[in-house]
């Protein structure tokens, strides 16, 4: 058994598809299904089954992607290290987000408290930056609601209060509370490419009786531009309807907040300036907690 073949099954693993993982590895399909054959014929057992088009990881396949993962992570933490020794204070950290406001207004306050900091940062859906971190591409990743998985260490930074966004004249603005149920006949503005918090709202929604008419799928800005011409009302976290100064009503008849974690690999080993970031990070939401809370 080699690294080469377990990194060709990783990739696999991951893709669910021989193609398109012969096409990221950039080597020919028979030679890829020839090398998980092999591996299949040392373990002496199949690691994938066939589900149409794509294939899905065995139970003996799984077991083992748990395992090459933290190979890959460890050979990974050796090589930090070694680097660490003389590199340290030049890393540049990797950090990827599935909202780009969770790190609004932070970054720029770290960097002029360490103004010799290197971080790349990166968006992603919650399940990319899970697979991320489990392939040791990423050092810390921003996601709501926190990543739950057994290689992965979460911690909550914050629980957001979500509230009901309403143009400034329409007939629920100004009660200090609503049900949501209130707002089933008016249409709705939903915030795009975030898979995650759209089905949390569409849950609000449905726990409320009703299935939301969406009209519109807008980034931030442009939903607040919508919002304030009556065309519809939103779900919205309360510290983003502070921020583009929209009209809100809290929801008083179920829980309506959002978890919002910060991640990152368990027993792979953090350089200093990693560590300085996230407990940089931890504590920028400790701070500002009422921010996103009603009262």
């Amino acid at each position: 058994m080699e690294l080469l073949q377990l990194k060709y099954f990783q990739t696999v693993a991951y893709t669910e598809h021989i193609s398109k993982a012969a096409e990221q590895l950039r080597i020919a399909q028979p030679s890829l299904s020839l090398t998980i054959k092999r591996l299949e014929d040392e373990l002496g057992t199949s690691l994938f089954h066939r589900k149409g088009r794509h294939i899905e990881l065995s139970p003996s396949g799984r077991i083992l992607l748990k395992h090459v993962n933290k190979i890959f992570t460890a050979i990974e933490a050796a090589k930090m290290e070694i680097q660490s020794q003389t590199e340290q204070a030049a890393r540049t950290i990797k950090i990827s987000i599935s909202n780009p406001r969770f790190l609004s207004g932070l970054i720029s306050e770290y960097i002029a408290c360490h103004p010799g900091a290197k971080i790349q940062q990166g968006i992603g859906s919650r399940s990319v930056i899970q697979t991320s971190l489990k392939k040791g591409e990423l050092d810390l990743g921003i996601a709501g609601p926190p990543i739950a998985d057994e290689e992965i260490e979460s911690c909550v930074l914050v629980d957001e209060d979500i509230v009901l966004a309403l143009p400034s004249g329409h007939k629920l603005a100004g009660q200090a509370a609503v049900a949501l149920s209130q707002a089933a006949n008016d249409p709705f503005i939903a915030l795009a490419n975030n898979e995650e918090y759209r089905s949390f709202t569409m849950a609000l929604c449905e726990r409320a009786g009703f299935v939301p008419a969406i009209n519109f799928e807008l980034d931030s800005g442009l939903l607040a531009e919508i919002v304030k011409l009556d065309q519809g009302v939103a779900l919205l976290p309360v510290s983003v309807c502070r921020k583009l100064n929209l009209t809100y009503v809290k929801i008083a008849d179920m829980d309506s907040t959002y978890t919002i974690g910060l991640s990152w690999l368990k027993d792979r080993h953090l350089p200093p300036a990693v560590i300085e970031l996230r407990d940089f990070i931890i504590s920028y939401f400790q701070q500002r907690y009422e921010a996103y809370k009603v009262y």
